[in-house]
């Protein structure tokens, strides 16, 4: 799906613009919108911070942390013109004062006025009650929350709840990045546009599906925010939830935003129930112990997690979770997803894996007894691309066949710069698009699938399984597969 370019002028409210979000990932993609072209030269990008700066000092404090985080900043003449669209406002978000001073300064309630919070989810209830009380919502308006929101299904539903009095429903943009990656969109076309996949997505001819997110990175400074939340609640419960919905959804009607998101919901809704006992055989947790993290050409012994700066010595949070979901409906029924992220591990990357069913009887010689599966990868990270393993004859006399890898990405791919998912879903929120963000009842069935294991963690003392850094997780997530005569993808 190509975004549509902002026609309109507006005003970007980023909340939380001196934060990591906002300097790694917020601000390079809205520079990178500005030079192709994509925002309305009479587009504003308002930067609230807490610390008072001069107007000056943000800008060579921004410039210089973009440079720091390795993005493409040689252009100094588009970064001039950029500049001039930021403006700096210091205030607290907890107080009236600031928000008056904003509301002086946004003039036009005809604009298109995108209040982005890039900061703590109990946050977003103060900021919502202080822009209606500025008269800052206008018809115009949307706000784009940032996940996780809340810690669990309860304080999810009371901030969603206290936002929805001063947002309708259509404004507000729960926003999951992984949904304004290439590759999801590819999958759809793929699945969607092709009858030859299309006619096989299912349990006829489907053995399982993988969905991995991995990193190789710890929680770095970020201990304070992931001591209380986990690898279930930051990452499975949104980001794997939502590849999920796109890997299993049904056709929508249509690409209008409520069809693809009526039949997201469906797919979570049929999600059968992790409780009871099923916990302790369908969910496996760990923590990361010491270990070597090898990165190019690079090997660094890095730290347990109860060694990282503020993490307690007796943290119980996990750093790693793997889980066997089944969806019980008639496209996929006995169709294992089998779901994991984990800090950490051996390689960064986010793979959705479609592994067909072998054929029934085997007429050739094998290299080994899985030559014959067929394999569909969306590969998200760190390289976006999609491929096919397939099986061909082996060069020779002999009639051997072995796997092959068809790469399906375009042949000029390779010299196109693929926009970073924030740019996309940046776009479509300045252009009023809801077609890749969360419904409120979206959020809240996910949060009501992943709720059970989260209270039967907290019930028991079951502690998270180690493992040490730079592998694949716990030997119980390899177990999980095993027991069902399966293996993880090696390459994932």
């Amino acid at each position: 799906m190509r975004m549509p370019d902002t026609t309109e002028p507006f005003d970007l409210i980023l909340f939380g613009a001196a934060g990591d979000l906002a300097l790694r990932k917020l601000l390079p993609a809205l520079f990178n919108l500005h030079k192709d072209g994509r925002l309305n030269e009479d587009g504003q990008i308002w930067a609230i911070t807490r610390k008072e700066k001069s107007q000056e000092a943000y800008i060579t404090h921004l410039k210089e942390a973009l440079k720091g985080h390795n993005h493409n900043y040689t252009d100094e003449k588009e970064w001039a013109v950029f500049e001039r669209r930021i403006q700096h406002v210091a205030m607290e978000l907890d107080r009236a004062t600031g928000y008056a001073k904003l509301a002086k300064r946004l003039k036009d309630p005809k604009r298109q006025r995108v209040f982005y919070t890039a900061v703590h989810s109990s946050l977003y209830p103060v900021i919502s009650e202080q822009l209606f009380g500025h008269d800052l919502i206008t018809e115009n308006s949307r706000i784009v929350l940032e996940k996780p929101i809340g810690n669990d299904g309860k304080s999810a539903f009371a901030i969603n709840r206290r936002v929805a009095e001063f947002f309708q429903e259509s404004q507000i943009f729960r926003i999951d990045h992984y949904l304004g990656k290439e590759t999801v969109q590819n999958l759809l076309a793929l699945r969607f546009a092709n009858s030859i996949f299309e006619h096989q997505w299912n349990q006829r001819y489907i053995d399982h599906i993988q969905i991995t997110i991995s990193e190789t990175v710890g929680v770095e400074k970020r201990a304070g925010f992931y001591e209380g939340t986990g690898a279930l609640r930051d990452m499975l419960q949104n980001h794997l939830l939502q590849l999920l919905c796109m890997t299993a959804m049904e056709p929508p009607a249509s690409m209008h935003p409520e069809a693809v998101r009526d039949e997201k919901v469906k797919v979570l809704k049929a999600l059968k129930p992790i409780v009871g006992a099923d916990i302790a055989e369908k969910v496996v947790r760990g923590q990361y112990e010491s270990g070597v993290i090898t990165k190019g050409e690079t090997t660094n012994m890095v730290p347990r997690y109860k060694e990282e700066e503020g993490v307690s010595a007796k943290s119980c949070t996990e750093t790693f979770v793997a889980i066997k979901a089944e969806i019980d409906n008639w496209r996929w029924a006995q169709v294992p997803f089998y779901l994991r992220t984990g800090k950490r591990l051996a390689e960064r990357a986010c793979e959705i894996v479609v592994q067909f069913k072998e054929v029934p009887h085997s007429i050739f010689e094998m290299q080994h007894k899985k030559t014959m599966a067929n394999k569909l990868i969306f590969r998200l990270q760190p390289d976006e691309g999609v491929k096919l393993q397939l099986c061909e004859k082996r060069i020779g006399n002999h009639m051997r066949v072995q796997p092959m890898t068809l790469s399906l990405n375009p042949s000029d791919a390779s010299k196109k710069r693929v926009p970073d998912a924030y740019e996309r879903l940046l776009a479509d929120a300045i252009n009023n698009n809801a077609t890749l963000f969360l419904r409120e009842d979206e959020l809240m069935t996910a949060w009501k699938w992943a709720d059970p294991i989260l209270q039967a963690w907290e019930e028991t003392d079951q502690r998270p399984e180690s493992y040490n850094a730079g592998t694949w997780g716990p030997a119980a997530s390899t177990l999980l597969l095993a027991k069902d005569g399966r293996l993880w993808e090696e390459n994932a």
